[in-house]
């Protein structure tokens, strides 16, 4: 003989934690983003008014970059910025994993 057990709906039911798929990394400071604009040293066509922008590793070795971001400049050297000449704008920041 089987064996009853009650109905119980959803919000009775305790509630399990899932897991995310991957731990998303702390948000990109605005120091980081600051810097890349100001000192960046290569700067890519990409057509329609918009450059890439990025810093160097030997741009990234100076002092001025060191003094800016300090603990943050390995994280500058992943950042590149898609900037918008005709518009003077950020269109997109991106950063490698």
């Amino acid at each position: 003989m089987a064996s009853y057990r009650p109905f119980r709906p959803a919000y009775l039911r305790p509630a399990r934690r899932i897991a995310p798929a991957f731990e998303r990394p702390a948000p990109l400071p605005a120091a980081v983003v600051d810097a890349v604009l100001r000192f960046h040293d290569e700067a890519q066509d990409q057509g329609g008014g918009r450059t890439l922008l990025r810093l160097s590793q030997k741009r990234l070795r100076h002092a001025d970059i060191r003094a800016a971001l300090g603990e943050l400049t390995e994280r500058a050297a992943n950042v590149s910025i898609l900037w918008n000449a005709r518009e003077d704008e950020i269109i997109r920041v991106l950063e490698a994993a």
